[in-house]
């Protein structure tokens, strides 16, 4: 191992998921790491995205939950919501776990330096600017971790007044009572799926044809009913093409097409871009495609030997947290020479916050049929779920796609998709099932606790086998 005082075996620029992933599991195989981070450690995702995000949409489960409790007997009047309040206990939870990772990555003997890290020549990292701008990093491997920023689109360009991104939008002190959300994917519609539950009248302009782009078309088809149900309005197929604020300042009105709406706040969430402007000096011959993003083949190697790339900034990955810590173990065991087993993009897990969540893994219906797979599908829907039923939240379904054996009965699993209360924590059976390539009889017969929302995914399996107990 390197021993030097700036030399080490991993020198990773950014300190989010997969920076950070890089340094705490390499460092537990023994290596030296040092972290250049421009920020905090901890990136979008602690700060600015996944965690301050789930930090509102509990804030709004447990709004809803109140407004709701004279169901259950117990009888508190209309809630009041005190936002400042939600703001304040977001920040105490982002501040305990960035003190909890930073802890962790002193305890681990990791060097963070403050500022923006470039890659230079021979896998030397020069820190730009910052706290520690000067210092001259070389690293026996070099990580390219440098995250992603949020997406704008001409003539909506961010002004955290009337426009906001989902950095802006998180640091709100008061919810707006009209808000045009621009994106129906994820992020998109958490956004608008909280808004709406803290009051707020929402309306989703989604350009494609469709909201949550790659989920299964029937679980689409229950959010989107959900959401109508709730007054959320959604139209699709739209281009937003700017806005125009009033004249004495009471609110702006959105263009979209021929329609317009007025609103007191717009959130623009339409995807993120690579964080790679400075990322390599000129001349380093790192792949850099015509998007801005790293190109890594699947164990995570640039172009450049010993120059790796993981989380956001590479091309063809989810730009998701966890897909960022699974790419940062491919990286390090790949250095360390031990067996690794890529990251299967086509077979990651995905969770959407939004009410009701939404979970799933592997192929779409439509996906498998594209592919000229034949197919067997079971649907279980929440309705019939006794925990659900205790618990008031029976809108959902499970949904599981097996390929379909000569004799028409269900192969191997393909994917699982689920909408419904908790399945954000209930996919990691159908996620393991996914990616054994398990077959429904392998599955089915594990006994699912009773009453619990994880029987609906037991008993959908099940009923693949041919013998199902509540569904045919």
């Amino acid at each position: 191992m390197v021993g030097t005082e700036d030399e080490f075996d991993i020198v990773v620029i950014g300190g989010g998921p997969g920076g950070y992933a890089t340094a705490l599991y390499g460092a537990a195989a023994g290596l030296r790491v040092a972290i250049v981070e421009r920020d905090k450690v901890g990136g979008t995702c602690l700060h600015r995205g996944c965690v301050p995000a789930k930090e509102f949409l509990e804030t709004a489960a447990v709004y809803r939950t109140v407004r709701s409790a004279g169901d259950f007997g117990v009888n508190v009047g209309e809630p009041d919501l005190e936002f400042s309040v939600s703001q304040g206990r977001k920040n105490g939870v982002v501040d305990k776990l960035f003190k909890g990772l930073s802890g962790l990555l002193k305890g681990r003997n990791v060097t963070v330096l403050s500022g923006t890290g470039t890659l230079e020549a021979d896998r030397r990292v020069r820190v730009v600017d910052g706290d520690d701008a000067g210092r001259e990093l070389i690293g026996r491997n070099v990580v390219l971790a440098a995250g992603s920023v949020p997406r704008s689109l001409p003539g909506l360009e961010i002004d955290g007044r009337w426009i906001m991104s989902s950095d802006e939008f998180l640091d709100i002190k008061e919810v707006p009572s009209r808000v045009a959300v621009i994106g129906g994917g994820a992020i998109g519609c958490e956004f608008a799926s909280l808004l709406a539950d803290l009051g707020a009248k929402v309306t989703v302009l989604e350009a494609l044809d469709s909201i949550l782009t790659g989920c299964d078309e029937d679980i689409v088809r229950l959010i989107a009913r959900s959401f109508k149900k709730r007054g959320i309005e959604v139209l699709t197929g739209v281009q937003v093409e700017g806005h125009k604020p009033k004249k004495d300042g009471s609110c702006t009105t959105v263009n979209a097409g021929e329609q317009t709406f007025d609103v007191d706040a717009i959130v623009v969430s339409v995807g993120r871009r690579p964080r790679t402007e400075g990322l390599v000096a000129p001349g380093v011959a790192v792949e850099i495609n015509d998007r801005g993003f790293v190109v890594a083949d699947e164990f995570q190697r640039t172009a450049v030997p010993g120059v790796w790339a993981v989380g956001d900034v590479v091309a063809g990955t989810p730009q998701l947290a966890h897909v960022g810590f699974a790419e940062a173990i491919v990286a390090v065991k790949t250095m360390l020479g031990e067996t690794v087993v890529p990251v299967d993009y086509g077979r990651v897990p995905w969770a959407i916050y939004c009410h009701p969540e939404v979970a799933f893994c592997g192929m779409t219906e439509a996906q498998a049929k594209a592919k000229g797979i034949p197919v067997v599908t079971k649907k279980d829907p929440f309705g019939g779920n006794s925990r659900a039923q205790i618990l008031g939240e029976t809108e959902g379904v499970v949904k599981i796609v097996a390929e379909q054996r000569p004799d028409g009965s269900a192969g191997r699993i393909l994917g699982v998709h689920m909408a419904g209360p908790w399945v954000t924590e209930q996919l990691g059976a159908g996620y393991l099932a996914v990616n054994w390539e398990a077959l429904p009889e392998e599955v089915a017969y594990f006994i699912q606790p009773h009453p619990s929302l994880s029987e609906s995914f037991g008993e959908t399996m099940l009923a693949l086998t041919g013998r199902g107990m509540h569904i045919g």
